[in-house]
């Protein structure tokens, strides 16, 4: 029988009951999967139902538009006090929580980071600090933490000041055209020429290399610096070879974030493979840039809009910097009023405005309420910052409340998050929030652009759904 012979309708009935299996196959699979969906999901409606929320479809969950879900966390602050469910859709829920006891009991455990939150993450930034658990991140925490030790991030200083005038001197270009600008992407830019040039001593600036005026090429920059990594991993480690020691690279030239890697030691003696360099020099470059600029974006917008405050820091920073000189380690713990500034606008415009946490064993919270093992627990910074029972009146702007005489609950403002997770370059972020904030107060006077109000959207970094636009006046 020749090969074309044995077509399909040579064997009609073999061909109809494979299909018919094929059928059941796939009936009892989709079968299965519904009642796996529905014993998960009442699994759930179980372990939260001592926390109520508002009514949820029992698929779609509580929808509700992008835009729309940071004043829908706000609405839930005022009426479920300390917590409650937010259904995303089927069985996907997360405890939503936004009180400082709650969210202290929470930090205070070990819980691993939410992998289904981050995972699109892994990707682009590798598993570095952000995305590590357990004895592999505090191996790595334990080995990073002399990258952020004061002596080392007292150089960086001028590196922010050089970028930001950088920045600025761009805006005075543009301000002569037109006054009213969109700040995000040209910070966004200049906190990623900072944290390359802090990371591994760039030379050259993305704020200036091609890129044109209103940063509408800040994507492709970012996606330079991030396959630039690998180059800068393998030319430094040949460097460093040839150099020798620690001590005599000390003597040459300022220790960056890259050769605190490379000479870090684990306690077993091992050193970081590649891979592991990279992605915490990918995890530096992400957090240190994006969440930056998205605070300092936002306290440039929260100081144009109460002008008052915004004049007492300029006549706060020309007092110490007024007469020409260069901005220090020195100068930034001598601004209060600014730092209160800083602040305030950090809690009302947290850069991250939630974590996630996945429950590795039961917890019970300081009301008697528990939850077990499994749940996901979402903490809302942005709700905890607006919680106005931890901040009367927290829609308004009130630098007072950061006072040096202030007392407040030690879990109530964690825009850098708490715990042993907490943000490892906090300093280094507030320096250049300082930084930042001061250089501009002394070059322009902020205004809001009143026809385009910002529109805070719910990211992993807060941003406006619309942009952050100012009018810039040039002082003289």
């Amino acid at each position: 029988m020749s090969v074309s012979a044995l077509s399909p309708t040579t064997f009609p009935g073999s061909i109809s009951g494979f299909l018919q299996v094929a059928s059941v196959l796939s009936l009892l699979l989709l079968l299965f999967k519904v009642i796996q969906f529905y014993v998960y999901r009442q699994w759930l409606l179980r372990a939260t139902q001592q926390f109520p929320s508002p009514p949820a479809n029992w698929f779609f969950g509580h929808k509700i538009p992008d835009d729309q879900e940071l004043q829908e966390i706000l609405t839930r602050v005022k009426n479920f006090p300390s917590a409650c469910p937010w259904w995303f859709w089927g069985s996907k829920m997360h405890l939503l929580v936004y009180d400082p006891d709650y969210i202290k009991v929470i930090l205070g455990r070990s819980d691993p980071k939410s992998h289904g939150s981050y995972r699109f993450l892994a990707p682009w930034i590798g598993y570095g600090l952000l995305l590590l658990n357990g004895e592999t991140w505090f191996q790595h925490r334990r080995m990073l933490t002399p990258a952020f030790h004061y002596d080392i991030l007292k150089p960086y200083v001028r590196i922010m000041a050089d970028s930001v005038h950088v920045m600025l001197d761009k805006w005075e270009q543009i301000v002569g055209q037109d006054s009213t600008l969109e700040i995000f992407q040209h910070i966004s830019l200049m906190t990623l020429d900072t944290i390359m040039k802090c990371a591994f001593s760039h030379e050259g600036s993305v704020q200036l290399d091609g890129l044109s005026s209103n940063g509408r090429q800040a994507t492709s920059a970012y996606r330079l610096a991030h396959d630039h990594t690998d180059q800068v991993i393998k030319s430094r480690k040949a460097q460093l070879q040839d150099e020798g020691e620690l001590e005599k690279v000390k003597k040459k030239r300022r220790l960056d974030f890259l050769d605190i890697l490379l000479f870090a030691r684990m306690e077993n003696g091992g050193s970081l493979s590649d891979k592991d360099l990279r992605a915490e020099v990918d995890t530096f470059m992400f957090e240190g840039h994006d969440t930056t600029a998205s605070g300092i974006s936002w306290i440039l917008y929260a100081l144009a809009t109460h002008p008052e405050h915004q004049q007492r820091c300029r006549d706060e920073v020309q007092s110490l910097l007024g007469g020409g000189a260069s901005i220090t380690w020195d100068h930034l713990d001598q601004m209060p009023y600014t730092t209160m500034c800083i602040k305030e606008a950090l809690r009302l415009y947290p850069p991250v405005p939630a974590i996630v946490r996945e429950l590795s064993t039961p917890v019970t919270f300081p009301d008697g309420r528990s939850l077990p093992k499994g749940v996901s627990v979402l903490l809302s910074l942005y709700g905890l910052h607006h919680n106005p029972t931890v901040w009367p009146n927290p829609e308004v702007f009130d630098p007072s409340r950061f006072a040096p005489d202030s007392s407040r609950h030690s879990h109530s403002f964690l825009p850098f998050s708490g715990g042993a997770r907490n943000c490892i370059g906090k300093q280094f972020a507030m320096n250049e929030l300082k930084v930042a904030v001061a250089l501009t107060l002394l070059r322009f006077e902020l205004l809001p652009d009143p026809t385009r109000i910002p529109v805070p959207i719910l990211r992993i970094v807060l941003k406006s759904k619309n942009g952050i636009h100012l009018c810039l006046k040039k002082l003289q």
